[in-house]
């Protein structure tokens, strides 16, 4: 795993391949290994770029809102990635739209799966279930010391929460984790473990939205976009997904069925060649 250096942070990446270049932004409940199988299948044809959120992963720590769409800028810049299709999952997705609408010279094109939107407000049944899922994986009065950062969490307690989090968002409704492979569905848990051991440890952060949020502006975006969304999930993320396709003028929607929140890892060969064709008919530049 390498490290970069950008004026804010320090950013956890790897890159491979050669060809126009691709940079993937994981999920929220993921890290940069989601992306396992389309990084090294896209590596032979296009430069394939992964990384980690600042404060995730391997990348350094941060206290406080991170603006995680120019830390993405921000990678371009350092990698000397003039121009790139980003590919983003969940709040990744978000912050690619908000990357594409800050410096729209910048992206040559859009994957946006099971996205998140800035500026969408979440309905609230959909806050009291998420509200529900935390709490019944870990006590309110430990939830709460966890998640004001630099705790030393119970390792019971996280595994609980990745086990929660993992049902709840991953699999979906009225689903079990032997819907997925025995490999993804040991990544999905690996990651998410991680990701609260590390979150609850290390200083509290939190997105810093763009003040012209995506919402309302997403027919400014003239890319062509890809928006990918999982007939098994929540439908309240579902609906975020249909809001990009019908906002984005051109946007094309797939809908996987008997699929969740992660693609990438529950069904990867379909999603990498949904985003190999993406990729055959954008514009070689010369």
């Amino acid at each position: 795993m390498a490290m970069i250096s950008t004026d804010e942070t320090r950013l956890s990446y790897e890159e491979a391949g050669d060809g126009p270049p691709v940079v993937f932004v994981h999920a929220g409940i993921a890290d940069l290994r989601m992306w396992n199988h389309q990084f090294a299948e896209l590596s032979r044809t296009h430069r394939v770029v992964r990384y980690d959120w600042r404060g995730h992963g391997g990348s350094a720590d941060h206290e406080g809102p991170i603006p995680h769409h120019q830390d993405l800028l921000a990678l371009l810049d350092a990698l000397d990635i003039e121009e790139a299709t980003l590919v983003g999952a969940s709040f990744g997705g978000a912050y690619a739209v908000d990357a594409a609408l800050a410096a729209p010279d910048r992206v040559n094109a859009l994957a946006l799966v099971c996205p998140g939107m800035s500026g969408h407000e979440w309905p609230e049944v959909f806050v009291r279930e998420s509200r529900k899922m935390l709490l019944s994986a870990v006590p309110h009065e430990r939830l709460v010391g966890y998640q004001e950062g630099n705790a030393d969490p119970d390792p019971a307690d996280v595994a609980a929460m990745a086990q929660s989090q993992a049902g709840f968002m991953v699999l979906g409704p009225g689903r079990s984790p032997e819907d997925l492979s025995p490999e993804a569905w040991d990544l999905t848990l690996l990651m998410l473990r991680e990701s609260f051991a590390r979150r609850w440890s290390s200083p509290a952060n939190e997105h810093l939205w763009p003040q012209r949020p995506a919402k309302g502006r997403l027919h400014e975006i003239d890319v062509p976009t890809l928006v990918v969304k999982g007939s098994s999930e929540l439908p309240q993320i579902q609906e975020v997904a249909d809001l990009y396709a019908r906002g984005i003028p051109g946007a094309r929607l797939l809908e996987m069925p008997e699929t969740g929140h992660l693609p990438s890892v529950e069904r990867p060969g379909e999603l990498t060649a949904a985003l190999a064709e993406l990729l055959s008919e954008l514009p070689q530049r010369s």
